[in-house]
């Protein structure tokens, strides 16, 4: 085969590699493109199935209702700081776990990496987690929600693997220079590690904002709950457009497209934020790689 043939093979492949993502695109971008579309849709367009990519009918009425609520904006405040909070703590405490383990001289090793995996398979239960909470004081808290999820097991391999394949000249050099393990990690091993990093804040980011069970199971007060659960709320009906004092209409608004309105409000900001993280996405694996 010459040069001319694999030249021209080389671009069919590229038309067709072009041509499936395209298609995956379009497919993964349509269900949220319909449901924008559906947010801003009148209750006509919407009850007769017209609503397909742009807006029918558009009007800002079910926004309007659920931005007027004060006890909106409050739950919202909640969700920011559950996640800022919650995020800080568990990149701590799985960096932290994860560069103990990516240690293989480290005795117990072994028995700490089994105490990990053993929780991915096995749990207390909804019941006996309930308990706990109640009897440690924590509902009602905060800690409710960040403690017992501080960890992701999955997200600890993720960054042990990672600590494992980083380059190990470049920490006996550090510790030939005086630094100490703690030393290390700060100012060797975590500026090398921004990908990880980056991709571990987000996967804790986007868990902790679209949660809602443990607030739905360890709160009381709705004033401590976050957006997820006012949204869920919503949509179940405990909470609709009636109570906020709308006319009739305005109920039959909201009624209609409260579920593409709720995925947009809990969404959005996750949209907002990704592109500032993708770029680390891009990354090599291996940053600053000693060869050797």
């Amino acid at each position: 085969m010459n040069t001319h043939d694999m030249t021209r093979g080389y671009r069919v492949f590229q038309w067709f590699n072009a041509l499936i993502l395209t298609v995956v695109v379009i497919v993964t971008l349509y269900p949220f493109v319909n449901i924008l579309a559906r947010s801003f849709s009148s209750q006509s367009a919407i009850s007769a199935g017209e609503v397909n990519l742009l807006p029918k009918g558009f009007n800002l009425t079910t926004y309007k209702i659920v931005a007027a609520d004060p006890m909106f904006w409050t739950n919202y405040r909640n969700t920011v700081v559950y996640t800022v909070v919650a995020t800080f703590i568990a990149i701590v405490l799985t960096t932290s776990y994860a560069y103990v383990l990516s240690k293989k001289h480290l005795k117990g090793r072994t028995f700490l990496i089994g105490i990990a995996v053993f929780t991915m398979f096995f749990s207390g239960g909804l019941i006996p987690n309930y308990v706990l909470i109640s009897s440690l004081g924590m509902k009602n808290t905060i800690w409710a929600i960040v403690l017992p999820n501080a960890i992701s097991v999955f997200n600890l391999l993720v960054m042990k693997a990672f600590f494992e394949n980083l380059p190990r000249d470049l920490e006996e050099a550090a510790a030939i220079d005086g630094l100490n393990t703690y030393g290390i990690l700060w100012k060797i091993v975590l500026p090398l590690s921004k990908a990880v990093l980056a991709t571990m804040i987000l996967f804790y980011a986007v868990s902790f904002w679209n949660s809602w069970f443990p607030a739905f199971l360890y709160m009381n007060e709705a004033d401590l709950f976050p957006v997820t659960v006012y949204l869920r709320n919503l949509i179940a009906g405990a909470t609709g457009a009636d109570s906020f004092g709308a006319a009739a209409a305005e109920v039959t608004q909201a009624a209609a497209n409260i579920q593409a309105v709720t995925i947009v409000l809990t969404v959005l900001p996750i949209l907002l934020v990704y592109p500032f993280v993708q770029r680390y996405f891009v990354s090599g694996v291996m940053l600053g790689a000693v060869k050797g």
